[in-house]
């Protein structure tokens, strides 16, 4: 077989490259922009292309499929020339789907805590040694990529993105996946600029639901409302198997879930992640795991890259960085760390980076998100608003719409930084939450600081 990738750079859609060549595929990449850890893994496998950019002359009759990655626009040269040449053009959802058809899917969904889960899932089928393919956002350690598709695995895990799939396929990736075993976690308003009207949004879960294959089962979070009305919209039979938060315990700032006569420390904290450890353990045994295994298993579970990870700690003071940037991640987060450490302050740190959030007419999401935080601090770039086409915020449009007069506002990162090197950590907490990076801070470089 001979594919090509149209921006291979990305960093799910280079996971694939690199897959596909280790089954023994003719693989050639194209973008117009590649960075590490791309770069470098695609350097090394021998598929980093000679020349940067998107060129006709990558696209002929030779080819067997293109795979489209979701930041090529409609009007990519490369795009094109395969229309008209008539190559079979395949989103990276459909692709993976193809190469899946004959494994059982574990698919798992939702606004929030899908990276988390799948990353719980592959740690304990690993640990149980069961053979398994695997698609997740993150990279989770023990494990050299984030895709694997290989001839013999009889499962695959998915993280099912509710985002579009490509510039020509309109479809959220997880309608492609025809799952055997799907997990819902919880439905909260995002992607605004592809769903701008809240009930599109629900209805795209509806769909999933409704995509399970009839002899598969669906593991949902019955304490999330609205992803209870989509269960009582179904009108698929599948088996259902509803999930809440268990009983734990936290001693010592650790966390411990009861298991028939023994407490099971965790090496994860927050209610949300009990609930994603929940439906974790429930697509495990329907995946052939058993109970105790999975007990065994989850105690070692550190956490997927970048979610909720301690970044340094010491007898006063913890920090923490999380992905959490939607409003129902950012509440999450906060009231876990808070909920961890009891005795001791919050200051927590949330940059405005994606196109929601940063979206004046979608502030109010956030209102009373980081309410748990003894000291709230949101940054944003001005820049990045001019550059994304937005109507400018202000710093009191940003306190109204988290509902918190009291909220500090920064917009560079040498006066937030300044700020937060002026706190005393004696009995305080930091958590940083953004998907990208405050501007470049060094976020170990900080971490050290305050704990030395």
């Amino acid at each position: 077989m001979r594919i090509h990738f149209i921006a291979v750079g990305g960093a799910i859609m280079h996971a694939l490259a690199l897959s596909m060549k280790a089954k023994g595929y003719n693989i050639t990449g194209s973008d117009d922009h590649i960075f590490d850890p791309a770069k470098s893994n695609l350097e090394k496998a021998g598929l980093l292309p000679s020349k940067i950019g998107f060129f006709e002359e990558n696209i002929s009759t030779d080819l067997d499929a293109v795979i489209l990655g979701m930041h090529a626009r409609k009007d990519n040269i490369e795009l094109l020339k395969a229309q008209e040449l008539g190559i079979k053009i395949y989103s990276f959802p459909q692709y993976v789907y193809e190469n899946s058809k004959d494994k059982k899917r574990i698919v798992v969904s939702g606004s929030h805590g899908k990276t988390t889960i799948t990353s719980m899932i592959m740690h304990v089928l690993q640990y149980a040694k069961i053979d398994f393919d695997y698609v997740v956002g993150s990279q989770l350690k023990g494990f050299a990529t984030n895709v694997k598709i290989s001839e013999s695995a009889p499962i695959i895990v998915i993280e099912g993105d509710e985002y579009l799939s490509s510039a020509i396929h309109y479809e959220p990736k997880f309608l492609s996946y025809k799952p055997h075993i799907a997990i819902m976690t919880g439905i909260a308003w995002d992607h605004i600029n592809v769903f701008p009207v809240y009930e599109d949004y629900v209805k795209q879960f509806l769909l999933f639901a409704e995509s399970i294959d009839p002899t598969g089962v669906f593991i949902y979070n019955e304490e999330d409302t609205e992803v209870c009305r989509v269960v009582g919209m179904l009108q698929n039979r599948v088996k259902r198997i509803p999930y809440k938060t268990p009983d734990f315990t936290i001693e010592n700032d650790i966390s411990h879930l009861f298991y028939k006569d023994k407490k099971i420390p965790l090496q994860i904290i927050g209610t949300h992640n009990l609930q994603n450890l929940m439906s974790a353990k429930y697509a495990c045994i329907e995946a052939g795991v058993s109970e105790s295994t999975f007990y065994e298993a989850i105690q070692n579970f550190e956490g997927a890259l970048n979610r909720l990870n301690l970044m340094a700690k010491n007898e006063h003071c913890a920090v923490y960085k999380d992905f959490a940037h939607s409003p129902s991640k950012l509440k999450a987060t906060v009231e876990a760390v808070k909920q961890q450490y009891k005795n001791r302050n919050l200051v927590a740190v949330m940059e405005l980076h994606t196109y929601s959030s940063l979206n004046k007419d979608f502030l109010h999401e956030y209102a009373q998100s980081m309410h748990e935080a003894d000291i709230a601090i949101v940054y944003y770039s001005p820049q990045i608003v001019a550059l994304k086409k937005l109507a400018p915020i202000s710093e009191d449009d940003i306190q109204k719409g988290f509902d918190r007069v009291d909220l500090l506002v920064y917009t560079d990162k040498e006066s937030l930084q300044a700020k937060l090197r002026s706190i005393q950590w004696n009995d305080m907490n930091l958590l940083m939450m953004s998907s990208g990076n405050f501007d470049g801070l060094d976020f170990k470089q900080l971490a050290q600081e305050i704990t030395n």
